[in-house]
């Protein structure tokens, strides 16, 4: 069974930073393009970044410069390290895994991030 458990999320003020983690099954990380993306309420869910298994990375253009996304094999984890919130950022924040080739997404269960100004 695949898994993606998603931590990290909570209250910071604007300005501040916070770091998601998601840890995906061994089965499928090393060979998936794993993703975060974010759902505000009312909004449709957004990509906010992605990286392939060699590490690739794309950004939404509203995070560029403020958000990084890394992966690390070893341990199946994708983080997310976010600098420079803003309380437009606020919103529900979801891990994905798309395996490569195979059209096939998992999701995690999301994590809320509150930005207050």
């Amino acid at each position: 069974q695949v898994q993606l458990v998603e931590s990290g999320g909570g209250l910071v003020q604007a300005g501040g930073s916070l770091r998601l983690s998601c840890v995906g099954s061994r089965s499928i990380f090393s060979i998936s393009t794993m993703g975060w993306y974010r759902q505000a309420p009312g909004k449709q869910r957004e990509l906010v970044a992605t990286t392939t298994p060699r590490s690739t990375t794309n950004y939404a253009d509203s995070v560029k410069g403020r958000f990084t996304i890394s992966r690390d094999n070893a341990k199946n984890t994708v983080y997310l390290q976010m600098n420079g919130l803003k309380p437009e950022d606020t919103a529900v924040y979801y891990c994905n895994a798309n395996v490569v080739g195979l059209k096939v997404d998992y999701w995690g269960q999301g994590t809320q991030v509150t930005v207050s100004s």
